[in-house]
């Protein structure tokens, strides 16, 4: 029998021995491979640390443990996928230093990359050799110099790019616009100049503001909010104002010059003839008056024909200039000399606007709010946006009447609401010989507020914060205490650099630590609102500036639950112990709208929904007075919807 059939048929003492060899060497080498991939990873982080300087937040990073494994807790801010680094997420750690792309470029599995918030001072590193990444967030550091043309070729994953705040100079790179899946850019606050490239396809999120670029904006952008170009003297086109006619070249301009001088001499040659050949002609005299008195008489009724004419053609062109755009039919028209005729009071003054009640004399009451921040958007982009928040219909919303638009100042008109702010009333009742809120009465008003934020969110999907600034101040009070929304969806018509002390969006946590708004960030100023109507605090952090870390939410987190009876709620807001379950569920609500990490957070649809569950009692048998009650506020909105006002505080 041969060797092969015998070892085939039975057991070969050979042939075990062979693939107990083979397969100890396969694990063997396994294992080595195995463990060179990691010592590999774990070579190459420790590397580009060893580049950074300031890097002890660092300091828990050692080749103890590979840095994905079970064990590897001594890797902080290292994100990993199925054992392999994936994501470096070195944010808020005052690091500078080079940035070794070197022995990143050794990691094969990395696709984010973010350095926000430190203080890299280097010119821009040669990041395309990184071609697997998928985002890069690079804002809010002081990187300088010029990004090369080809900074971005053959990096194709590329999703998200924010290299906001920097102090880049020279040109856009061109190989941007070619990044096929490239869905939000933020090039904002640095000092690119030039034109901006013509993208090959639609981007969801994209900022230019605040450099110093020039030129017609790529009709592909123009989609786009004003506030993501404004900040740019020399760009025009839509969405911003049209772009002047191109200037002629210097060739026929010279032409041009040269014919009307030939123009002048043939003119002026033919007058001295016409002049000449008049001396040589005889007198002729006539009986008839002068004709020159009738031509005399002639001119001074044309002369005061023309008068005429060009003072009607300026009481044409004022008449227009003062003219009101009304956005809603159901109001009765007026202009504005009327507005400025009416006696008026002063509601509120601030940086942002100033409010004026004005009566009619034969009209209703109106509120004039004076915008002066609104410079930067052209009269096209303005009237297209105020006719969108016209469309508006909504009882927890304060409608908008009509709007004037001067490019110094912008004016809005709505109606006027007799019962003031809930910010009086929370902060100011006292002064005022009011009573204060009590519990069923805030509670109302919150689920009223949570409604009018869920239908702009529904009615306003392309704006990432639909209202932008909620606060107590810009919540009305209708006689039944229906809240009334005010100041809503003007974030793309404000200017973009005042905005941030400004506007309650600008105060939230994600954009004070990374210089950017979500779609929860609405959410969040919500959150913001509930706690403020349950402790009766103000929240300091909404004043005039920039905005801090310091907020109610972080005020209550640092209260224990136990005692948030006693140390917590308002002790002004009259309640019974029936309710006191109701006001904790809706306090933690406010903490979940208020998370600081945005993808812990609720979003609007749910933090609507658990607030409209929240009940004024705790008694389940209560449920049919809750219908019932909720029934009666529909109707008392919808009664009390004509009586509105837009007061606000700057």
């Amino acid at each position: 029998m041969p060797f092969w059939r015998a070892c085939v048929c039975q057991p070969c003492p050979f042939t075990m021995a062979l693939l107990t060899s083979l397969t100890s060497f396969t694990f063997t080498s396994l294992l080595f491979i195995l463990s060179s991939s990691y010592a590999s990873d774990t070579d190459s982080i420790l590397k580009f640390k060893d580049s950074l300087e300031d890097n002890n937040a660092l300091s828990s990073w050692n080749a103890s443990t590979p840095p994905c494994s079970d064990s590897s807790a001594n890797w902080p801010y290292i994100q990993c996928y199925k054992g392999n680094i994936w994501g470096l997420k070195l944010e808020n750690m005052r690091l500078k230093g080079d940035i070794d792309v070197h022995s990143l470029e050794e990691l094969p599995f990395l696709r984010t990359l973010s350095l926000m918030n430190n203080d890299f001072e280097i010119t821009w590193p040669d990041l395309n050799k990184l071609v697997g990444l998928k985002t890069l967030y690079l804002s809010n550091n002081k990187f300088s110099g010029e990004v090369p043309s080809q900074a971005f070729q053959d990096m194709k994953w590329l999703k998200k790019i924010h290299l906001s705040n920097n102090q880049f100079i020279g040109s856009i790179p061109i190989s941007l616009s070619s990044i096929p899946r490239l869905m939000e850019l933020r090039l904002d606050g640095n000092q690119f100049t030039g034109t901006i490239p013509d993208f090959h396809h639609q981007l969801k999120s994209f900022s230019v503001a605040n450099n110093q670029l020039e030129g017609e904006i790529p009709a592909i952008l123009s989609n786009m909010p004003v506030s993501s170009f404004s900040g740019n003297e020399g760009l025009c086109g839509a969405p911003l104002d049209k772009c002047p006619t191109k200037k002629k070249s210097i060739t026929s301009i010279v032409v041009a010059v040269v014919l009307v001088i030939l123009a002048l001499i043939v003119i002026g040659a033919v007058i001295l003839l016409v002049l000449r050949r008049r001396k040589q002609m005889p007198e002729v005299p006539s009986e008839n008056p002068p004709t020159s008195e009738k031509k005399s008489g002639s001119r001074e009724l044309s002369d005061e024909g023309s008068h005429r004419s060009c003072v009607s053609s300026r009481s044409s062109r004022k008449v227009d200039s003062m003219r009101l755009s009304f956005v809603r039919d159901d109001r009765e028209q007026f202009d504005l000399q009327e507005l400025l005729r009416a006696s008026a009071e002063i509601l509120g003054s601030g940086v942002y606007s100033s409010s004026y009640k004005a009566a009619l004399l034969n009209g209703p009451v109106m509120v004039v709010k004076r915008f002066k921040q609104m410079n930067n958007v052209g009269r096209q982009e303005f009237q297209e946006h105020m006719r969108r928040i016209g469309r508006l219909n909504h009882p927890n919303l304060l409608p908008l009447v009509a709007f004037y638009y001067r490019k110094e100042e912008k004016l809005l008109v709505t109606d006027y609401v007799y019962n003031g702010s809930l910010a009086v009333r929370l902060h100011g009742y006292q002064a005022l010989g009011q009573p204060s809120l009590d519990w069923g009465s805030r509670l109302k008003i919150v689920k009223g507020v949570a409604k009018g934020l869920d239908y702009l969110y529904k009615e306003m999907p392309r704006l990432i914060a639909p209202h932008g600034h909620l606060k107590s101040s810009n919540v009305l009070l209708s006689e039944s205490l229906d809240p009334i929304l005010t100041d809503y969806g003007l974030v793309p018509v404000i200017n973009q650099d005042l905005a941030p002390d400004i506007m309650v969006i600008y105060k939230s946590p994600e954009y004070l630590q990374h210089g950017r708004v979500t779609k929860k960030t609405d959410v969040w100023g919500f959150g913001i609102l509930i706690l403020e109507i349950l402790t009766g605090n103000f929240p300091a952090n909404l004043q005039q500036g920039r905005g801090s870390e310091l907020s109610l939410a972080n005020w209550v987190n640092s209260v224990v639950p136990e005692e948030w009876s006693s140390e917590v709620f308002d002790r002004d807001m009259e309640a019974t112990k029936s309710s006191e379950g109701q006001k904790v569920k809706l306090l933690k609500i406010a903490l979940a709208c208020c998370e600081t990490d945005v993808d812990k957070r609720c979003d609007i649809k749910e933090a609507v929904e658990r607030t409209l569950e929240v009940k004024e009692i705790d008694n389940e048998e209560e449920d049919s007075y809750s219908s019932n009650a909720s029934e009666a506020d529909n109707k008392s909105s919808k009664a009390s919807s004509g009586e509105v006002s837009f007061s606000i505080d700057g």
